[in-house]
């Protein structure tokens, strides 16, 4: 199996790359917008093909690739069946893998930083998307997020998994790039040791980070699967190929 992780600086995203040597047969999950280029770079370097995109929730920082992929290459969109995207060709639920080749993800929905939210347990990976993050975990004051829903989420399902599982986050703001259960169960300052709802709540009340500064665009554009906004003011304007910092959690 081949695994990349690639990473867009500017909004501290992770995308993941995995692909079946013996097919050829390619999936990405969470593809940014400004990082196309050279993720389709790295698929062909490595002789794959791309059959789906992925994405882990409707982001508000970025705009997802899935669209733009699925015109230059032919790539099939999956996303959340709760979100019930009509650009989307696959909708993804709980307890039906989706199998490209010899990859079989398992979806797990893992709501709380936004309702549609879902994490994929692949092997010994799972692919947190804002759910979890290392020694963090996404905010949950907009699109319908909720930090009780979050806490169960993450303190019912996903840790719940193995400890040796790999977490790969969907961002990291400080140049790291996996954990694993065990150490976001015993170390997570948000949501790990013996930390109760009511302190997790008073954490996520408490964090005071800035409105995201592309997110009255993000959402639509990624509601019709990566569509960049032709309104953009003038200090956005290169926002779907230059972004710039919006922290998710």
């Amino acid at each position: 199996m081949i695994f990349r992780q690639l990473y867009e600086p500017l909004s501290s995203t992770y995308t993941y790359l995995l692909g079946d040597e013996d097919t050829g047969q390619a999936i990405l999950i969470d593809p940014v917008i400004a990082t196309m280029d050279r993720d389709l770079a790295e698929v062909h370097k490595l002789g794959l093909n791309l059959v789906y995109t992925v994405d882990t929730h409707i982001h508000a920082d970025h705009i997802t690739a899935a669209l733009e992929l699925k015109r230059a290459v032919g790539s099939k969109i999956a996303a959340p069946a709760y979100d019930r995207l009509p650009c989307a060709d696959v909708g993804l639920e709980e307890g039906i893998p989706l199998k490209v080749a010899g990859i079989t993800l398992h979806p797990l929905h893992t709501p709380g930083h936004t309702a549609g939210h879902f994490s994929y347990l692949f092997n010994e990976r799972v692919f947190t998307g804002d759910a979890l993050l290392i020694d963090g975990c996404g905010r949950t004051d907009f699109q319908n997020g909720d930090a009780d829903t979050l806490y169960e989420s993450v303190r019912q399902k996903l840790f719940s998994l193995p400890d040796d599982t790999l977490v790969y986050p969907a961002h990291d703001y400080q140049g790291r790039f996996v954990s694993s259960i065990n150490q976001e169960k015993k170390r997570n300052p948000r949501l790990g040791g013996d930390t109760t709802l009511e302190e997790f709540k008073v954490i996520m009340d408490n964090l005071n980070l800035p409105y995201p500064k592309f997110i009255d665009y993000a959402v639509p554009g990624n509601q019709q699967c990566g569509v960049c906004p032709n309104d953009l003011p003038d200090n956005l304007a290169h926002y779907c190929r230059q972004m710039t910092q919006s922290p998710q959690g």
